[in-house]
């Protein structure tokens, strides 16, 4: 899960706070010591550790925040605020040229998903309406234009290439093509290098020349930290870039790269890949980030995404029986098949406040834990599926037995159950609280 290990020590630290009645100055550095080294940790530069503390500490520590009812809340918030404006303060947009096409030059080293974060953004516009036209200039990697071609092809976006022709020119044709024929966003797969060097520079710097991009996006692999960030500088620093994508996030635990990298090169995070999957893309939200860092969710990105993933006629069917204590077995594996296209349920539960991912008894929704689940609730009766509290001892070795697993696995199903309908409940409630605009956090 995103940020995992920065987020248990980050939230353990604000606990402490939160456990004391009253605040002193030496609980604030206290907590403030065990931050910094959680930043550290996470491979943040060691710059913006230093003047994030430094931030954090000097609104901390004053007369308004020790002697108020709530101080702990209050310096979470000073944090959360804190953490916020680190990585970029408000969602950076793409910017869309009046006269269409809006030119999106892609760049980055190899190896960082540059290609196919150059289909996924078009797929991600496609979907608002838009007729992307991917553009294949990177004519050295072997097999790049393939894999451009194929990316295309999966999320039936038009790929336009010349070969093996030199990259200036094929931006300009495409350009030229795309006003011809329409088309309202041009992307343009450049070529990278393993690591920063002049040639590739000057080429880009060509390209940009001639084609005049709308937007510069650095495509950069989250999970080389520190590397992620200079790779950015440098780019920045030769080129002029508008903004970041930064992949793997869902793979990356500790953080350091999204925390450091707009501080140091004064660019926004613009999108985040999290995922394999073509549509595994997601506009990048600093306050979001924030609060999911400090354990307090990310309601929002959540609804949004059960809002894409799961049908809208199911889910009114699913509203009713929870307000009716109707859940069931059979609710509860349709649940968890319409989840699965979510995402990983960590990182899905990660975004409801107060939920402890640990409570969820492993399920951890692979494809085999699918399959033993819908096994073991098909080998129960219509009457247990309706009422799982009937299932004494005898049952669940008949189930066991039915299923091809043990008593074990049956246990754990039917804890995941019942944590599950807790979970669905609170999201339910959360869900109508944010829609009215009544939803808030105990220290805002």
């Amino acid at each position: 899960m995103a940020f995992e290990g920065l987020a248990e020590k980050m939230q353990s630290a604000m606990k402490k706070l939160t456990s004391k009645g009253k605040l002193t100055e030496k609980d604030v550095k206290g907590a403030m010591r065990e931050v910094k080294l959680a930043l550290l940790e996470a491979d943040v530069n060691f710059m913006v550790v230093k003047d994030f503390i430094k931030k954090v500490s000097d609104r901390a520590v004053g007369a308004e925040i020790m002697e108020s009812l709530t101080p702990g809340q209050q310096v979470i918030k000073i944090v959360n605020d804190e953490l916020t404006q680190l990585m970029g303060g408000t969602q950076s947009r793409i910017n869309l040229a009046d006269t269409p096409p809006t030119i999106i030059m892609m760049t980055g080293l190899q190896g960082a998903g540059k290609t196919t974060t150059a289909g996924k953004l078009g797929g991600y516009f496609k979907k608002q309406g838009k007729k992307p036209l991917l553009v294949a200039c990177d004519i050295y990697r072997p097999a790049a234009i393939k894999q451009l071609q194929v990316v295309g092809q999966k999320l039936d976006i038009p790929v336009f290439d010349m070969g093996q022709q030199e990259p200036v020119s094929i931006a300009k044709a495409a350009l030229e093509h795309a006003s011809n024929e329409g088309y309202d966003l041009v992307i343009i797969d450049t070529a990278g290098r393993l690591h920063v060097d002049e040639d590739m520079m000057n080429e880009l710097c060509n390209i940009k020349s001639e084609v005049k991009p709308h937007e510069i996006l650095l495509v950069v692999d989250s999970m080389t930290g520190q590397d992620a960030v200079n790779v950015a500088d440098a780019f920045n620093q030769k080129l002029g870039i508008d903004g970041i994508v930064l992949t793997k996030l869902d793979g990356d635990t500790r953080g350091g790269a999204a925390l450091s990298v707009k501080a140091v090169t004064g660019k926004p995070i613009k999108f985040v890949g999290m995922g394999e999957k073509l549509d595994d893309l997601e506009p990048f939200h600093p306050d979001r980030m924030a609060s999911r860092i400090l354990g307090m969710g990310d309601v929002l990105s959540l609804i949004e995404k059960a809002q894409a993933s799961i049908d809208a006629k199911k889910a009114e069917e699913l509203e009713k029986k929870l307000r009716t204590q109707q859940f069931t077995l059979d609710d509860f594996l349709d649940q968890l098949q319409q989840i699965k296209n979510m995402g990983p349920l960590s990182d899905i539960v990660g975004m409801i406040p107060g939920v402890n991912t640990k409570k969820l008894a492993g399920v951890d929704l692979d494809g085999n834990q699918l399959l033993q689940a819908e096994a073991i609730i098909q080998s129960m009766t219509k009457k247990e599926r309706e009422n799982p509290s009937i299932i004494n001892a005898s049952r669940r070795k008949r189930i066991a037995r039915g299923s091809g697993t043990n008593i074990q696995d049956v246990n754990k199903l039917l804890r995941s159950f019942e944590e599950f309908r807790k979970m669905m409940k609170q999201f339910n409630n959360i869900e109508k609280a944010a829609k009215k605009g009544k939803f808030k956090f105990p220290f805002m």
